[in-house]
């Protein structure tokens, strides 16, 4: 859902072209993304989505007071599209277009979350379509006048979910998807020292996990892809082009994605950490 959301929204912003605020009379305290378009807001998009999603999906597998989900979903959504406005990046009319979208792709999608979540653990096409359909939309994005760090961001997550899509039907085929052992609904776990502690050391070595793949991809395939299209290593503004930004962004971040979903999990499981 977050990968749904986020491509619908950074589509529309370079679609609808409608300026971010204009500074004065807000002071901006995000450089990066000037370049990029203001409506919807991405960031009211995914922390919509994202609460929202893990609010109605767990249910079947974590047993919590319901009415405490809905106020720690609505809190963190909510503090998400607050710090859009004070940050000067969004005006609320972006913000509220970003809740309003996010919601109605969520409405509209619920009934075949379970339908879709079965074809992706178990469906022979799965990892075709989880990988052709995101590079597709990754070449497809819509061509500005000028450049802008939307397309890149895109297919960075475009890549990590077409990683982690094609991971988790990896882990369905082998027979091995790290469920509780317990039946579902399972309680929430209490927090001890040594759950605390077990919790950071896995932290800690999916953080370097990941960054090492991200680190090792990224280099590899910017030297291939600078060697194929003849351009100087030091030409650092060559990753702007859109044959060198897509591909390695998506190759890097689908790597990074297939990792996380495949690897780090059996790595926890060895060292005793799951």
């Amino acid at each position: 859902m977050w990968t749904v959301v986020m491509y619908v929204g950074q589509v529309l912003k370079d679609l609808l072209k409608l300026p971010r605020p204009l500074s004065p009379p807000v002071v901006k305290l995000e450089k990066r993304v000037e370049a990029e378009y203001g409506l919807p807001s991405t960031h009211a998009m995914a922390a919509t989505a994202i609460s929202f999603t893990l609010l109605y999906s767990a249910p079947c597998r974590i047993q919590f007071p319901f009415e405490v989900g809905v106020w720690m979903a609505v809190a963190l959504s909510t503090l998400v599209c607050l710090s859009r406005v004070y940050t000067g990046m969004h005006s609320v009319l972006d913000v509220l277009c970003g809740v309003f979208l996010s919601a109605l792709i969520l409405l509209v999608t619920y009934p075949f979350w379970d339908t879709l979540d079965h074809f992706q653990l178990s469906s022979p096409a799965s990892p075709v379509f989880g990988l052709g359909v995101p590079l597709l939309l990754s070449y497809t994005y819509p061509e500005l006048g000028h450049y802008s760090t939307t397309r890149g961001d895109t297919t960075t997550i475009l890549g990590a979910s077409a990683g982690c899509s094609v991971g988790y039907w990896v882990n369905a085929q082998l027979g091995e998807t790290f469920e509780p052992k317990a039946p579902l609904p399972v309680p929430i776990p209490r927090i001890t020292a040594a759950s605390f502690t077990f919790g950071a050391v896995r932290f800690m070595f999916g953080v370097l996990a990941l960054v090492g793949t991200r680190y090792v991809v990224k280099a590899a395939s910017l030297r291939v892809l600078y060697r194929l299209h003849k351009v100087p290593q030091s030409d650092r503004n060559a990753r702007k082009r859109k044959e060198i930004e897509v591909p390695y962004k998506f190759v890097t971040y689908t790597a990074v994605g297939l990792v996380n979903s495949i690897l780090v999990n059996r790595a926890f499981v060895h060292l005793g950490l799951l």
